[in-house]
């Protein structure tokens, strides 16, 4: 029979000598609960240049010494670390600011230690108010001090040598114990003892925290999405336009405030199983197919398709949006028509059918039998990495062409480590590069991509109707950890989705539109949105006869649309820093079921070091906007006057930024209309009477 031993054995009982050297080698200071971090530092937290990341932590340990600790921050291109001091808050939760000057990848971490010139001090004054002898404090802070002008003179800080010397020859000459406190217990001198003394139980937190600094585009952009083939000036006669031909509505878009212009595919498109109107098939003599069936006899995903007028037209077109202060973004898509190079010289990169033939891409109930997806998990490693160099090769290629913009197509189809390793190396060498997310998708999945590396995301904003739905939705985007590594990119539609609520009209496509612009620093639209574009496909929320498979053409000066409203809000997000943010979104309270009634403002004074956010604000931007625009609003607005400096009856000024009118008012009761036939918006800002004076 088999004895089971229950009692463990003396070595089992104790640790082994290495173990028992390494516990006690170890810091007795705790550094736990560090904020930001997502999921424990396995992904990047995200900010833009200019910004200022704020770390805090709880740091304690046993006994009554004082304890100093720094936040360290540097890039992962840089060896040596940056140190901020940080400062005690309260009840052990510490904080401290880096300011972020360069973008790329950064780590963060935090060190914490024993600060026994401050304890010395501590424990010396308070004996010396006590009234106990201090003879055996001096003495030993004679020695500190002087260890400390050694360290200093080391380090060549010579001011801070000088002052500790000056300090201790001082003490020489005194007598009496007041005033030998007072000497050695200068605010000054003990700084200076501070940055040189031993580090006493110096302790790290035991994870370098990743942090993605990006250019300011990456969070503060207007994005305008239009088809170059698309841009003909004559609607009654509908022609495919080359990018020369194209380059004349540049001017357009810019004048409406935009600085992106995004393309979809511009490549080859194939003509096997290519679709016509409305995802049909076959197509007719003449069809253009869909720009997303990539790859022909032409080329792949680096040419541009010989009918948009090939490269040479796609650069003159780029210089023609830059001269106009605008960027464009290109589509990245990974897919190829059965046409594409690909295809016959590297059929194993592709998804097969059990008979052999290569699976094209489904989207249930959509068919799309021009396209076939790339395997990019191909069970043979070899397979999988060519796939991935290839892909990698693609982006490189337009980088090197002046592309720092990718809207990603369907990135939640593709596995999560090859998004880690593309954006990462891609940014590693082109830190300036933006990647947009077009991921509907699950909320878990949405929320991976964005931690892999996304720049930005899009978003459920296209179905939040209600105000509810809206505020819940915009709550959690920026009140929680989403903030962190989540950019919200809100668009009223797209190509591929044209919602329920726009059927509503005008008032409806107006509100969107001031509720995507003003929400989020990131906002887009697809063309035709500002001409108030309907037409939908039987009861799906897709366009009907769209342009994803024909060419259109539009009178872009049409009346009844909203060109004159998106230049506005275009305008007063340039003009209102306020509406650059995105973590300083605050909903207001409001009578009336419709309305949804927020707030954004700068931080007025000090910031609070736990939350973040200061107490008050300035240079705020009110908007109330009708979530339901099949009737009129009766509103209330009731602003939270003392949070922008402004007593609850006190006069001040509620200017409108879109017109300039002004009212002047007192109390935090004002009454709205928001009319669908006439204006079911406000957007506004409130400033003291003294303000609008100079005073």
């Amino acid at each position: 029979m088999k004895t089971i031993r229950t009692t463990p054995s003396s070595a089992e009982r104790h640790p082994s000598t290495p173990d028992l050297l390494a516990a006690a080698r170890g810091g007795s200071i705790v550094i736990e609960r560090v904020e930001p971090a997502i999921d424990d530092g396995r992904h990047a937290v995200k900010r833009i240049v200019g910004d200022t990341l704020r770390v805090t932590a709880d740091i304690f340990a046993d006994g009554h010494g004082v304890l100093a600790a720094a936040l360290l921050i540097r890039a992962d291109d840089e060896d040596a670390w940056s140190e901020i001091p940080m400062r005690l808050v309260d009840n052990d939760r510490w904080s401290g600011s880096a300011a972020l000057e360069r973008t790329g990848a950064h780590r963060y971490t935090i060190e914490a230690w024993r600060d026994v010139a401050e304890t010395w001090r501590a424990r010396l004054l308070a004996d010396h108010r006590g009234g106990v002898s201090v003879d055996a404090e001096l003495t030993e802070g004679r020695l500190l001090l002087d260890g400390a002008a050694t360290a200093a003179e080391a380090s060549d800080a010579a001011s801070d040598a000088e002052l500790l010397r000056d300090a201790l020859a001082r003490d020489r000459t005194l007598e009496g114990a007041d005033a030998r406190v007072a000497v050695l217990t200068d605010e000054d001198v003990i700084a200076a003892a501070r940055r040189h003394a031993p580090r006493r139980d110096l302790t790290r937190h035991d994870v370098e925290l990743p942090l993605s600094v990006d250019r300011p585009r990456a969070r503060f952009s207007a994005w305008y999405e239009l088809f170059p083939r698309s841009q003909g000036r004559d609607p009654a006669r509908p022609q495919p336009t080359t990018f020369d031909d194209a380059i004349w509505r540049l001017a357009d878009v810019a004048a409406m405030g935009f600085d992106v212009v995004y393309l979809p595919p511009i490549h080859p498109i194939g003509s096997t199983n290519r679709k016509g109107p409305n995802n049909s098939l076959p197509a007719r003599p003449g069809d253009p197919g869909s720009p997303w069936a990539i790859g022909s006899p032409e080329g792949g995903h680096d040419a541009v398709a010989p009918e948009l007028g090939g490269l040479p037209a796609f650069e003159r077109f780029s210089r023609a949006a830059s001269d106009l202060g605008m960027e464009l973004a290109l589509d990245l898509a990974l897919q190829a028509s059965p046409d594409h190079p690909w295809v016959a010289e590297h059929p194993e990169w592709f998804r097969h059918e059990a008979d052999g033939s290569i699976r094209y891409a489904e989207n249930p109930p959509k068919r799309y039998q021009d396209v076939y997806p790339l395997d990019l998990a191909a069970d043979d490693p070899a397979v999988r990495a060519a796939v991935w160099q290839a892909c990698l090769a693609i982006i490189q290629t337009w980088v090197d062409r002046g592309v720092r913009i990718f809207r990603v197509d369907n990135p939640h189809t593709k596995p999560m480590p090859f998004w880690r390793w593309l954006i990462g190396t891609v940014q590693r060498a082109d830190p300036d590069t933006i990647f947009l997310a077009e991921a509907f998708t699950k909320p878990k999945m949405m929320r991976a991509l964005a931690k892999a590396g996304f720049t930005q995301g899009y978003t459920y904003f296209t179905w939040r109707e209600t105000r509810d739905e809206l505020r819940e939705y915009l709550v959690e985007l920026t009140e929680t950890e989403m903030r962190d590594y989540f950019r919200a990119s809100l668009w009223p539609n797209t190509p591929d989705i044209f919602p329920h609520h726009l059927d509503l009209g005008r008032a409806a496509f107006a509100t969107r539109a001031v509720l995507a612009a003003t929400l989020s620093p990131s906002w887009g639209i697809y063309s035709g949105f500002e001409l108030c574009e309907r037409g939908r496909l039987g009861e799906r929320e897709e366009y009907a006869d769209s342009e994803k498979y024909e060419i259109r053409a539009r009178d872009w000066d049409a009346r009844g649309g909203i060109k004159g409203l998106i230049t506005g809000l275009n305008r007063v997000r340039r003009e209102q820093p306020a509406l650059q943010l995105a973590d300083n979104l605050r909903f207001e309270s409001v009578t009336g079921d419709r309305a949804l009634f927020y707030r954004k403002a700068l931080p007025d004074g000090e910031i609070d070091p736990l939350t973040g956010f200061p107490n008050r604000w300035r240079d705020p931007v009110y908007a109330v906007v009708s979530c339901d625009v099949s009737g009129p609003e009766e509103a209330i607005l009731h602003p939270d006057l003392p949070a922008i400096g402004i007593g609850w009856d006190e006069p001040y000024e509620m200017v409108d930024l879109l017109t300039g009118r002004l009212r002047r008012l007192r109390g935090a009761d004002i009454p709205v209309e928001l009319h669908p036939a006439r204006l079911p918006y406000r957007l506004f800002t409130i400033r003291p009477v003294a303000s609008a004076r100079g005073g």
